[in-house]
């Protein structure tokens, strides 16, 4: 379905009835989390959004949150920096491979071997049955598998909340995994269990729901522009990289194999940035980064 452009931004905003309410019992809490999860699945079925890129988006803001669940001090920046510039045989460091996980995770559609790639160090079975330690509604699948992985794992928050968010897509019936959990969810709140930490969960999917449509909402307009702009990019090769923009969190020149050089790849992200269709993302004069 197609919608005009003002009913489309509205359709990217959460309801302010969910946003500003202030449940009082768990029933309430439970009723504004699934209000909040059906307007995102409206927001993640939109062919407007673009859901690759909203998707690494979303995984790097989990991975910064399992870093603080952690008690690390790495942020979105230095999480960039660890992946982006890898070469083969590179060793990307604790933080980096939280980061890589949560970025394999998201690649492809969600299944058990999909899931052993991004969590190599979990034997495949143990995989399949954590996603089936939960029953019942969506929320409640994924706090048991949550709480299940913590138990096993309790110094590996990241991967607990991979699972969980795998468990919570299948039960919504996406094709992805989106990371969710960890945006929402406190560090006090991985010592809870049973009804509490389902509780928790409830309010954390309302916060990390408002975090994922503006975000979609942000990327969208961001992504319109590119497209607006890309007719005026004359490089050979353009239309590739436009593609990669459009689906990867952040991208550096040497990405860019479609044009003819470094230099012109270069040249091409400043020629982006001046049209306002990408920003350039390290504030630095080298190794920079470039992404809507």
């Amino acid at each position: 379905m197609t919608y005009a452009a003002d009913s489309f931004d509205t359709l990217l905003r959460l309801p302010s009835w969910v946003t500003s309410a202030r449940p009082e019992t768990p029933k309430d809490v439970a009723f504004l989390s699934g209000a909040a999860l059906n307007h995102l699945h409206l927001v993640v079925s939109q062919s407007e959004v673009p859901q690759t890129l909203l998707r690494q988006r979303l995984a790097l803001r989990a991975a910064e949150a399992s870093m603080t669940h952690q008690g690390r001090p790495e942020r979105a920046s230095e999480l960039r920096d660890a992946v982006a510039f890898l070469q083969p045989g590179d060793n990307p460091g604790p933080a980096g491979q939280v980061y890589l996980s949560w970025r394999r995770a998201i690649e492809r559609p969600v299944s058990v071997i999909a899931l052993h790639r991004a969590l190599p160090d979990l034997e495949p079975d143990d995989i399949a049955t954590w996603l089936d330690a939960g029953q019942g509604a969506p929320i409640s699948r994924a706090a048991a598998v949550l709480q299940a992985v913590i138990e096993e794992r309790p110094r590996d928050p990241a991967t607990a909340f991979v699972l969980a968010d795998a468990a919570l897509a299948q039960a919504l019936g996406w094709t992805h995994v989106l990371p969710f959990l960890a945006l929402g969810l406190k560090r006090a709140d991985l010592r809870k269990a049973g009804a509490d930490l389902q509780l928790a969960c409830h309010r954390a999917v309302v916060s990390a729901a408002t975090e994922a449509t503006l975000a979609a909402a942000d990327l969208t307009r961001r992504a319109e522009r590119l497209r607006a702009v890309a007719p005026k990019l004359r490089a050979k090769g353009a239309d590739e990289a436009v593609s990669l923009f459009l689906n990867r969190d952040a991208v550096a020149p040497t990405a860019l194999t479609s044009l003819r050089s470094d230099r012109a790849a270069r040249r091409f992200c400043d020629r982006l940035v001046e049209l306002g269709a990408v920003r350039e993302l390290t504030g630095r004069d080298t190794f920079r980064l470039y992404g809507l």
